[in-house]
């Protein structure tokens, strides 16, 4: 069965993005994280990114991600760009762009069903909308959290407004950065 990974920038006042509309950009991860990107950076990203062979995605993180990717070139766009992502919207009609589907019907069900096809692990960057269900149905396989050595101080904080029961994790592996990054990884309980 194929993992869903969760990999999540967060500050340490739990910030992972700007509020929309904007009230403060510099809670974008580009911003703030982009100081701490470094070797170690590469290095962990291309690991979870060669366990997978599949994105799962919320609108947000697709219209995003597709902006920035589509037009880059080289090994890593390349891949990125090639893999299937599977698109969950209330708002979308279709998600054909950049080699996007859209997930029709029940989320929890489809994604589910997307958990048993045979391949690779299912990578879903950023915290958001879609969650509140992964989180729900126990989809999420390993949540992996970057916590950055900043403070925000403004913006969406992990998990906020989500709505979910009390969810407790387990701690699976810790991984340091030169540049002050510590990822955890957390696995259901």
């Amino acid at each position: 069965m194929r993992k869903i990974i969760e990999s999540t920038f967060v500050s340490l006042d739990g910030i992972i993005d700007d509020t929309r509309p904007s009230t403060a950009s510099r809670a974008e991860p580009q911003h703030w994280g982009q100081p701490y990107w470094d070797e170690d950076h590469v290095r962990y990203n291309q690991k979870l990114f060669s366990s997978a062979d599949a994105l799962l995605l919320g609108r947000v993180t697709y219209e995003g991600f597709a902006e920035a990717w589509s037009g880059r070139e080289g090994p890593d766009a390349d891949m990125m760009n090639k893999l299937p992502k599977y698109v969950a919207s209330r708002t979308l009609s279709e998600a054909t762009a950049w080699n996007g589907t859209l997930i029709k019907g029940d989320v929890a069900e489809e994604v589910a069903k997307l958990k048993e096809q045979p391949g690779g692990n299912i990578m879903k960057w950023g915290t958001g909308e879609l969650d509140r269900t992964l989180v729900e149905h126990g989809l999420v396989d390993e949540f992996h959290f970057w916590y950055f050595p900043v403070i925000v101080g403004a913006g969406k904080h992990l998990f906020e407004g989500a709505g979910f029961d009390t969810t407790h994790l387990k701690l699976a592996d810790v991984d340091r950065f030169e540049s002050g990054i510590i990822v955890h990884v957390y696995v259901p309980k």
